[in-house]
């Protein structure tokens, strides 16, 4: 699909706010509702828009701590760790990778505890590395930073 100006529009004024109704974007992006809703429906079956999200303060929840893991299995026990990992109840993200490990994935806890339970629950099978965050770096991920104009 070939995105053009008014996609761009649309899709930053979706990623400022994902609850805006077709009537407003329509206002934002100076196009008419019909217009808007087909151009939608087009990024949206494209796969461009694969969902509409909100954000979490995970601080407000009591999850402080944010470590990074990194995970080398052992006798190739992949599949074993992705279903584990799947529904994790602290896991935030997770990528298979190259390299030195086979996963590196993200837990948002409570207490380190909770990072020492994960670690025991899979060392039958994996080894682990792990990295608390002291802080979160922000990183412009607008929209505009991925699409040229």
């Amino acid at each position: 699909m070939k995105i053009d100006e008014i996609d761009v529009l649309i899709l930053k004024e979706l990623e400022k706010d994902s609850r805006l109704s077709i009537r407003e974007l329509s206002k934002r992006v100076n196009l008419s509702p019909p217009s808007v809703t087909e151009r939608v429906r087009k990024l949206e079956d494209h796969g461009i828009i694969e969902t509409y999200t909100i954000k979490i303060n995970k601080k407000k929840l009591n999850l402080s701590i944010d470590c990074i893991i990194k995970i080398t299995m052992r006798n190739g026990q992949y599949e074993k760790f992705k279903e584990f990992i799947k529904d994790y109840k602290r896991s935030e993200w997770g990528y298979r990778i190259a390299g030195n490990g086979c996963f590196i994935i993200k837990l948002s806890v409570k207490a380190l505890d909770e990072i020492e339970e994960f670690i025991n629950e899979i060392s039958s099978y994996a080894i682990t590395e792990t990295m608390i965050a002291f802080s979160e770096v922000e990183i412009n991920n607008r929209i505009d930073k991925f699409i040229s104009e």
